[in-house]
């Protein structure tokens, strides 16, 4: 049973490299320990991080004991690896408390519908403690300068011209080295998964493992993620899908997953679900089962997965409503997320007279002027809360306000925009 984990991998298409394949496997017939580390460079995990968490409680579910590792010391540091730049820093004030938030964040998602908690540890807590010249003469002394410069993603950073390559950053791999090993004394892990980017400061682990304690470890690593121009999927940058409801909402979430191409939808289904891959070739080959409709499994499956039951299904309601124009059936919390870059929204002030819905209609620039509002108002494009207005000079009234604050427009059939009152 406990070994059925790298069968399910392989089908999965999640493994992109691993060292000693036939000894671990060997190594799985018994439960094992295994660990994965996350760097607290914000205060949220994003979907990129989705795949080495859901690789930790595909573990779990076989039987395994699944170790989650917060970077508090390391992330001080960051890690140089899939980067061009250094990172500039400013976080030390933040990585306590977003090391707090990450934890929190990691546990709803891994230990939602399960019984076993995940271990979830920082790696802060030893290397606060630990004396410089005791690390340097105990540790630093078994790495060799000439192998570290040696890897890619440094060379990468020191040849080209206009970069440099900090002291700090080219000792990061030697503190992850070290946490290998310290997982591996303390907590008895023999495994450490991350991404393919991960593969040189995973060997470096095993290799110091066995220098301290002339043990045998094992490193795999999954596929990487990337955005279309090839650059890592990262938390810098603009149109960021987090996991934290309040950074990205569990409607814009769900649509997310509802607006991805057929062919990324199967293979999210194996990255980002805990389908196995009879249920993904079932969803292909099934003839009730359209393209289309994959789309919406997944966005289901990682919503329940990230965001519970209960979030789901007000992303499915808001998603349903807008759809139907059966706007009643919204409720403020709902309201909420779509004013959460949901739909484009405008506030505006609540004066005793409502606006016209002429003047309303270039305010949110919908129209570009009172002429063509007129226009599309008498085209019948308009409809306020899912109700067509017909009336050129209908001035907006108490009536048209949801939940005390907030008005639907549409133009169109597709094309929202969202009044909040203030």
């Amino acid at each position: 049973m406990f070994s059925g984990i790298m069968h399910q991998l392989d089908e999965l298409g999640l493994i992109a490299d691993v060292t000693n394949k036939k000894d671990l496997f060997n190594r799985l017939a018994e439960p094992i320990s295994l660990y994965c580390g996350f760097d607290p460079t914000s205060d949220s995990l994003h979907i990129g991080h989705l795949l080495p968490l859901l690789c930790l409680k595909r573990f779990q579910l076989f039987g395994h004991r699944s170790i989650v590792l917060i970077g508090g010391g390391t992330g001080l540091i960051g890690d140089p690896s899939f980067r061009i730049n250094e990172r500039l820093l400013d976080i030390k004030d933040s990585s306590y408390s977003w090391s707090n938030k990450l934890k929190q964040q990691i546990l709803a998602i891994l230990n939602r519908g399960s019984n076993d908690s995940i271990l979830v540890v920082n790696n802060f807590d030893w290397f606060y403690s630990m004396k410089l010249l005791t690390f340097i003469s105990e540790i630093g002394r078994l790495f060799s300068i000439n192998n570290m410069i040696s890897k890619d993603f440094i060379k990468q950073r020191i040849y080209k011209s206009g970069l440099s390559l900090s002291f700090s950053e080219l000792t990061y791999s030697i503190l992850q080295s070290y946490d290998f090993a310290y997982l591996f004394k303390n907590y008895k892990a023999i495994l450490q998964i991350g991404g393919s980017d991960q593969w040189g400061n995973i060997t470096a682990g095993i290799s110091l493992i066995y220098k301290l304690y002339n043990k045998d470890s094992f490193g795999l690593t999954l596929p990487l993620l990337t955005n279309p121009d090839g650059t890592k999927l990262s938390k810098t940058g603009d149109n960021i899908v987090w996991l934290d409801p309040n950074k990205t909402s569990p409607y814009i979430f769900y649509q997310y997953w509802v607006n991805v191409s057929d062919e990324d939808a199967f293979r999210y289904a194996s990255y980002f679900t805990l389908m196995n891959a009879s249920d993904i070739k079932a969803l292909k080959y099934q003839s009730f089962y359209s393209y289309s409709r994959i789309q919406y499994i997944l966005a289901e499956e990682v919503t329940r997965i990230v965001h519970g039951n209960k979030e789901l299904i007000a992303a499915k309601r808001i998603t349903n409503c807008l759809y139907s124009n059966e706007y009643a059936v919204l409720n403020k919390a709902d309201l909420i997320q779509l004013s959460n870059g949901g739909l484009p929204m405008m506030r505006l002030k609540k004066e005793l007279s409502l606006k016209g819905l002429k003047k309303v209609l270039v305010e949110l620039k919908l129209a570009s002027s009172i002429t063509q509002a007129k226009r599309m108002i008498c085209s019948k494009s308009i409809a306020i809360n899912g109700i067509k207005q017909l009336s050129e000079n209908y001035r907006l009234c108490g009536s048209d306000i949801l939940c005390g604050s907030y008005t639907l427009i549409r133009r169109g059939i597709k094309e929202y925009c969202l009044i909040y009152w203030e």
